[in-house]
């Protein structure tokens, strides 16, 4: 038997006006995801527990199966464990991205305008952090370069005790009573407030302002966290374990979990993402050894903080066509019995624009043993509640998954 979870990221929503008052699942066309709601199990799962913020490492800890009241040290240390960064015991690690801000002279009175910077490319983001670090490193702080926006840093010594928004929470909304609070705020603010200087004449800027994209005008900290300590997948589960990710919180969790992580070439985390090449690796990870596979597809969330409900609804259908779809079919063309756990970890609500706490539906389907107990009833929010089913500790449902119980 073979086990795959596909995590459409932040694919829950709430009722979209732009599809008059559906849901992203209601509105997508999702026909293979469908068949498995029912032909398999479908119910719902609370991934985030009381207590803690509904962010991706988080919720898809849980989803992996793992107790984030027990493990959870923070992001960014996840993150850094992606890139390579090697943490020492009094090391602080903090998400870093490149946003950009509106102009206005003090920095205070700025407006998160896109906490992407566009979605700046890879490339480009890493002459930016390096010129950012060449600037701000220091005996204790370092800026290290990591995927599109998202990158790292490390304070030796740093401290916990702070209070830091994550940048998709306010996307649109005045900076002034966001900005970092607690242990090493005036040194953070001072870093952001530099950041501007640094990268307002870099090269890469320009040409993004050239061609009509939006620049990376500041960096934005948050995610704290210390060295991370997860029990070994495998050991855990007894199953040899891949995951496949564009997003290095993902391949960091894949790390630290002693799980392979997948570099997939052209894997982007947006709707541009390399769709078939994931499909592929997932399929190439199964046939080559791998028990379990994890496939995190990131650009339902990445659409829903941009408040974009016609791509959120493409990504939600490509994930169908292109991943779920070409796996069930590869794998009973080569007569390979499986188990597919399909969820969000998370609801990111186009309204809102950042992710929520609620319960997710989620799908475990068997090809040795469909039923025929949800049918007619289609892969969505409502319908996931009607079946009555309710996982209240979402770390538990990995061991359901696995038929551990």
């Amino acid at each position: 038997m073979k086990y795959i979870v596909i995590l459409g990221d932040g694919m829950a929503d709430y009722p979209v006006d732009a599809f008059d008052g559906k849901t992203i699942l209601e509105a997508a066309d999702k026909p293979t995801i469908d068949y498995m709601a029912q032909h398999g199990e479908m119910g719902m799962v609370k991934t985030v527990q009381e207590g803690m913020k509904p962010g991706s490492d988080v919720a898809n800890l849980s989803v992996m199966g793992y107790d984030t009241k027990k493990c959870y040290s923070g992001r960014s240390p996840l993150e850094a464990a992606s890139i390579g960064v090697e943490m020492k015991d009094d090391d602080v690690t903090f998400r870093t991205n490149l946003v950009t801000l509106s102009d206005e002279e003090n920095y205070e009175d700025k407006t998160m305008l896109d906490y992407s910077s566009g979605e700046i490319t890879t490339e480009e983001a890493a002459q930016l952090m390096e010129a950012v670090a060449a600037e701000l490193n220091t005996d204790k702080i370092k800026f290290y370069p990591g995927i599109s926006y998202r990158h790292l840093c490390v304070w030796n010594g740093g401290s916990t005790n702070v209070d830091m928004t994550p940048p998709h929470d306010i996307s649109d909304k005045k900076i002034t009573d966001h900005l970092p609070k607690g242990d090493g705020a005036e040194t953070f603010i001072e870093m952001m407030k530099k950041s501007e200087k640094i990268l307002k004449e870099h090269p890469v800027n320009k040409a993004r302002i050239a061609a009509g994209k939006n620049p990376a005008t500041s960096i934005w900290p948050w995610g704290e966290g210390t060295k991370p300590q997860l029990d070994n997948f495998e050991k855990k589960f007894g199953l040899k374990g891949s995951v496949i990710s564009a997003v290095d919180l993902i391949k960091g969790i894949a790390k630290c979990a002693g799980m392979n992580s997948i570099d997939v070439e052209g894997a982007t985390g947006n709707c541009e993402t390399n769709w078939d090449g994931k499909a592929q690796a997932a399929l190439d990870a199964l046939l080559g050894g791998s028990d379990f596979v994890y496939a995190h597809m990131e650009a339902p969330d990445e659409m829903g903080h941009q408040g974009l409900p016609e791509k959120k609804k493409f990504a939600v259908e490509t994930i169908d066509k292109r991943v779920v779809k070409f796996l069930k079919d590869e794998l009973e063309k080569r007569g390979i019995d499986y188990r597919m756990m399909i969820l969000p970890d998370h609801p990111t609500p186009i309204k809102l624009k950042t992710h929520v706490s609620d319960p997710v539906p989620y799908i475990i389907y068997d090809s040795t043993a469909e039923t025929d107990t949800n049918a007619g009833l289609t892969y969505t929010e409502e319908n996931g509640k009607k079946t009555g089913i309710y996982i209240e500790k979402g770390y538990t449902l990995m061991n359901r998954f696995l038929n551990l119980d």
